[in-house]
């Protein structure tokens, strides 16, 4: 049986209804033509595409630095490093963005800034904020999150605007600490699990951008009475922990009024002997009416979940063009590799999936599922495998790092791994025996980057990190709430530390970038992205790890910064071939953004860990 599955609104819904929506002013529809860059992914589709053509494959090589802002504040004794993730906006000339302590509005042209909030209690989300347009006399808003508090400003002024919620603010009481998507006057959050909390943990929920009042809130744990509690064995969704709709944004089909939901793994992930079933809706995309949160349909990408492997990123929307029909379509990663081509009106595969049988769990009462789905078409986006013949060798990088290598899986002892979703081994007496090595590991293949779309080809663009995790389960200790727990050696991962760098421990390729034909499922080309210096020049294109995702440009231009060596790269977006390299001080763990700027110059944007920086053409 495919594992989507589309039930009829009815009055059984998994949702909450906590008042009616507001009245909507105007429609505010964002476009892939837009010349700026108004939202997180620059449109509603999340496609990180810009109809933007000024720099192109022939002139990109003169881009240079038009500005930097640092998002430090070291006015502080002991200023926080920002460590940002963040991708600016830009809406009738002006951007914004958060720093460390505050959110600012910035002169695009220059980078000299217009206003600045400074943000006193926690701090903002190091990601992004979202802008509203404001509507019957109302101005517009920028919206952030701090922790459990979502606030708004007078975008022009950066004053808090004391008509939304309690004077400003709204009290989310479970945190999300990303960007609120804002569309049509409604505004959505998702939710990150703080240690200890009970309940409702992951539930996405939607407020009115006029006054903060709560519009819904989907159960991404069905209650009783409601589809998809069966899959629940016993009580175990009671209180249930986890599947947490914790992406950085949302997206959203305009015409049908359907927003996306990407939710999370169970809590605990690694053992599930509490919670036999499939689990729904963890580790599904789950589609909702953006006005009332009623529940349309859902895929689910695994079942039953022990890897925490969900889907890191919301779908990005497009159209495919397959057997003579245009099907509407979206694309959804998970952190196990995997690409999945769905049906957005139904959730249906549209290249296949197949139900696989898996190895199944050794761990006492522990009832894993038998099969997971696997799409038929394209192939894994990061290596789902591994045997002792994938041991990297001085011939593929050196004779330290083998060497290191070998001692690494030495210490391991006997290494498990049957393909991919290889469940973990389970150790009696917490000593000896075997290691589970996970491919890709707890910090996944693809991730909160998202997919990236060119509408002139039909090609979506993943990103992906090939790390592998060491893993096992054993006895907890007297008094646990649950009989046994996941433990790694320390460090986990399948890699060693040579010279202040990390070496993945397998065959290069370590990170890798692929484009996938969504006319037909099948792999464009797939690259290794990111060299490892330190190694001779001939071995240096090992590809190396990241999160984030890449920007397109209708100049069929893909930008990324993604990987750890600290490069901001431009390829042809047709042939996946580099043009140009820029190396920054430090890395740029963010999704890129463009806009035009009112000088008629085109301006590509990267944040590198402390600093925005803007490139342009002379």
């Amino acid at each position: 049986m495919s594992p989507a599955r589309r039930i009829m609104r009815s009055g059984a819904l998994a949702v909450i209804l906590v008042s009616s929506a507001c009245s909507q002013g105007a429609d505010d529809p964002v476009t892939n033509n837009s010349t700026e860059w108004p939202m997180y992914r620059g449109n509603a589709a999340g496609t990180g595409y810009s109809s933007l053509a000024q720099i192109t494959a022939d002139n990109v090589d003169d881009l240079e630095v038009a500005w930097t802002y640092s998002l430090r504040n070291d006015a502080v004794e002991t200023p926080r490093d920002p460590n940002s993730q963040v991708t600016p906006i830009v809406v009738d000339g002006i951007m914004y963005f958060p720093t460390v302590d505050r959110v600012v509005a910035i002169d695009p042209l220059s980078g000299e800034e217009l206003w600045s909030h400074s943000v006193p209690l926690n701090a903002p989300s190091r990601r992004g904020v979202s802008y509203w347009p404001g509507q019957g006399g109302v101005s517009p808003r920028i919206f952030y999150t701090a922790f459990d508090r979502l606030v708004a400003l007078d975008a022009e002024t950066g004053e808090l605007d004391r008509e939304f919620g309690e004077s400003g603010m709204v009290s989310m009481g479970i945190p999300y600490i990303s960007v609120p998507f804002v569309y049509e006057g409604v505004i959505v959050v998702g939710a990150n699990t703080p240690r200890g909390a009970i309940g409702g943990i992951g539930n996405a929920r939607a407020f009115s951008a006029l006054n903060g009042n709560k519009l819904w809130e989907f159960n991404s744990v069905p209650q009783p009475g409601s589809p998809g509690n069966e899959t629940w064995e016993g009580d175990s969704w009671r209180d249930r922990l986890g599947a947490n709709a914790w992406p950085f944004y949302f997206t959203i089909d305009a015409e049908r009024d359907q927003l996306y939901i990407p939710l999370a793994s169970p809590i605990p992930f690694g053992y599930g002997g509490d919670r036999a079933g499939a689990n729904l809706y963890a580790n599904s995309v789950v589609a909702v009416n953006l006005h009332s949160g009623e529940y349309d349909w859902h895929f689910q990408t695994i079942h039953h979940d022990l890897w925490d492997h969900d889907p890191p990123a919301p779908p990005t929307l497009f159209d495919v063009n397959y057997n003579g029909q245009t099907i509407p379509a979206l694309g959804v990663t998970t952190k196990s590799g995997y690409l999945f081509i769905l049906n957005r009106d139904t959730g249906e595969p549209v290249y296949g999936v197949t139900e696989t049988p898996v190895a199944q769990s050794e761990v006492p009462g522990e009832e894993t599922f038998a099969t997971q789905p696997i799409p038929d078409r394209p192939a894994p986006m990061a290596r789902v495998n591994y045997d002792a013949s994938d041991l990297v060798t001085s011939q593929d990088t050196s004779a330290e790092h083998a060497a290191a290598c070998r001692e690494l899986v030495e210490s391991a002892g006997s290494i498990y791994n049957v393909g991919p979703y290889s469940p973990w081994t389970y150790r009696a007496d917490g000593s000896g025996g075997q290691t589970t090595l996970l491919f890709p590991g707890l910090a996944g293949g693809p991730n909160w980057g998202g997919i990236a779309h060119n509408p002139h080809n039909g090609y979506v663009y993943v990103f992906a990190a090939d790390i592998g995790t060491f893993g096992w389960m054993q006895d907890a200790e007297p008094g646990s709430d649950l009989p046994y727990v996941r433990r790694s050696p320390r460090p986990a991962g399948f890699d060693v530390r040579l010279n202040g760098r990390s070496m993945p421990c397998q065959k290069p390729p370590w990170g890798r970038l692929t484009a996938v034909d969504t006319s037909t499922g099948d792999i464009a080309w797939q690259i290794p992205l990111g060299i490892t210096e330190g190694l001779t020049v001939d071995k240096q294109r090992t590809g190396r790890p990241g999160r984030a995702g890449a920007l397109i440009t209708g100049s069929n231009l893909l930008f990324i910064a993604a990987t750890d060596d600290n490069r901001f790269r431009a390829l042809d977006a047709t042939t996946g071939d580099i043009v140009w390299e820029d190396v920054m001080e430090r890395r740029g763990n963010a999704n890129p953004m463009t806009y035009l700027g009112s000088d008629g110059k085109q301006y590509v944007v990267i944040t590198a860990t402390d600093t925005v920086r803007s490139y342009a053409l002379p």
